[in-house]
């Protein structure tokens, strides 16, 4: 995926959505990835008027996501799949199954992060 595509899917996706699900006034969060950081990009959400979140550069530790992935992994790490779209769809399937508590624990775990990257100042942690 380059800028182009990322610039794509907010107009066409994140932004429909937004405007559908969230408030009026939101805040954006992403990572520091230079897709989301390119002028084009930047220029977008300006256009939009669409506060981003400032993030700090290498942050697994705030990104619950990436716990995300390592449950989905786990779930498939034994599997052999013949081709990219078994994959895919076993992926899609995994996180469709997921228990909603799975998600609201790694929600939940976000204040603690904070404090330890806190406490830390500013370094990564163990999460």
């Amino acid at each position: 995926m380059d800028r182009f595509i990322y610039r794509d899917i907010l107009q066409d996706v994140m932004l429909p959505y937004a405007k559908w699900e969230m408030p009026l006034r939101f805040i954006f969060q992403q990572d520091n990835d230079p897709k989301h950081t390119s002028a084009l990009v930047s220029a977008w959400f300006q256009n939009n008027n669409i506060h981003v979140l400032q993030w700090p550069a290498q942050s697994p530790d705030l990104n619950p996501i990436e716990n995300l992935w390592e449950e989905v992994e786990r779930r498939i790490r034994i599997q052999r799949f013949s081709n990219k779209q078994s994959l895919i769809d076993k992926i899609k399937e995994v996180l469709s199954n997921l228990d909603e508590n799975v998600i609201q624990k790694l929600i939940s775990s976000m204040p603690r992060r904070c404090q330890k990257i806190i406490l830390n100042n500013g370094y990564a942690t163990n999460y």
